[in-house]
């Protein structure tokens, strides 16, 4: 059955490989109907095959983590324009310099941002000394990994942190018009790219065992959100939900006045909290959790 299995494989490989050959030397390719279906890209693009891109966006990440161990993971969301602070403070001095009123203005509220991806990057690296330490404790299974959108700021922030002490690191990306690229803290083999948004939502929640979302705009908020909703409705088993920098988010949002008109209850407050410093907000995974010390 094994040798089967090789002689089927080997013929797939053999059979893409010859796709690319003539891609690359320019000489034609048998007419569209006798190309192997998963061989003919204009195929794959159509309309009706949407279906088979979802399960194949579904897939490829999926079985890449496992290959890799990654069974739970700390999600990190966050604003993708935020900077480190020697950063920020680069950019307000030469905005400085050149006299521009509304740069600087700009620059300031950056280097007024900064600490939240020094936190998130402080964050990250709590959680990866930790699963460190599972490992060479012998229990691989309580191992937990950062994972990210991929992309700049907080996300960046979260994948250095695991990076600075050599841990694997997730980052999901999406293809964007502007083409928002990959942070370069990401490990390799864990970067992946996503064209449909529902796709990596799921898997951000595949393998969530707590989110932890900092400052941000839009995406931020949709994916909080849709979290917070999951684990309302009963969809998703319920999982930390820190909000960092309980300044920003309790002037961005007043859940208070949804208890107030009766659009939630009470009791949905207590879905997530609010915290201000990465230990903190590391501590509260440990309890909810009951996580072994080593």
């Amino acid at each position: 059955m094994a040798n089967t299995q090789h002689l089927s494989e080997r013929r797939l490989a053999d059979a893409w490989a010859e796709l690319q050959a003539h891609a690359n030397n320019g000489t034609p390719l048998q007419a569209d109907a006798y190309r192997l279906a998963f061989a003919d890209p204009e195929f794959l693009l159509r309309r009706e095959t949407r279906g088979l891109r979802f399960q194949l966006e579904m897939l490829k990440p999926d079985l890449a983590q496992q290959d890799l161990g990654i069974e739970n993971t700390i999600v990190v969301f966050g604003s993708a324009r935020f900077k480190e602070t020697s950063e920020a403070q680069a950019q307000l001095d030469q905005a400085k310099a050149a006299g521009d009123a509304q740069a600087i203005d700009r620059a300031k509220k950056l280097l007024r941002n900064a600490p939240y991806y020094d936190q998130a990057r402080d964050f990250a690296r709590t959680v990866a000394r930790y699963s460190a330490r599972c490992e060479q404790a012998g229990m691989p299974e309580d191992r937990l990994f950062i994972c990210t959108g991929g992309g700049p700021g907080i996300m960046e922030a979260a994948n250095r942190g695991a990076h600075d002490e050599g841990a694997l690191n997730v980052g999901l990306n999406i293809a964007l018009p502007h083409e928002q690229s990959a942070n370069p803290y990401i490990s390799p083999e864990l970067s992946f790219k996503f064209h449909y948004f529902a796709l990596r939502k799921m898997h951000f929640m595949m393998r969530a065992k707590a989110l932890v979302a900092f400052p941000g705009g839009f995406g931020t908020l949709d994916e909080l959100f849709e979290v917070i909703t999951l684990v309302q409705c009963k969809k998703a088993k319920p999982v930390p939900i820190v909000l960092f920098g309980s300044h920003y988010w309790k002037r961005l949002i007043n859940l208070d006045l949804l208890v107030e008109e009766g659009t939630i209850s009470e009791e949905d407050l207590k879905l997530f909290v609010f915290l201000d410093d990465p230990l903190q907000a590391w501590e509260h995974i440990v309890q909810f959790y009951d996580l072994p010390k080593v």
